[in-house]
């Protein structure tokens, strides 16, 4: 599978994981001046402990072989910078957003054979 492919088939896979996980995906694939946000995602508060809804800026990253590391390993600190102008390049265009955010990242790896991915969810992985 091409680089392209493979991280569209990922993105994919990780917003499914997270409307399993009960989020809604506000946008996928956002360009800024800054770089691109993969996916931006709602996690429902709980109303009942005063916990607000919170938006997810999610980093996307699939690997198809562990040659290169682990998915996450490939989040130099260059990309974090990038990630944060991103989002605040969103933040500034969408002053209606006044929720809690945070950055999470979910690493996917192939599997061999039949198997399913193996998909990793880290919240808030990267700190403003």
């Amino acid at each position: 599978m091409k680089r392209q492919a493979l991280g569209r088939w990922g993105e994919q896979r990780a917003a499914d994981f997270l409307v399993e996980k009960g989020y809604t995906i506000l946008a996928r694939n956002l360009r800024t001046p800054y770089g691109e946000i993969d996916l931006i995602a709602c996690q429902p508060g709980k109303p009942s402990q005063r916990i607000p809804d919170t938006v997810v800026f999610v980093e996307v990253k699939t690997r198809s072989s562990d040659l290169y590391g682990f998915p996450e390993e490939s989040i130099n600190a260059r990309k974090r910078l990038h990630i944060l102008a991103s989002i605040q390049a969103y933040l500034q265009d969408n002053p209606q957003l006044t929720s809690e955010w945070r950055v999470d990242v979910i690493a996917i790896q192939l599997a061999t054979g039949d198997q399913p991915p193996d998909i990793t969810h880290f919240e808030n992985a990267i700190g403003a």
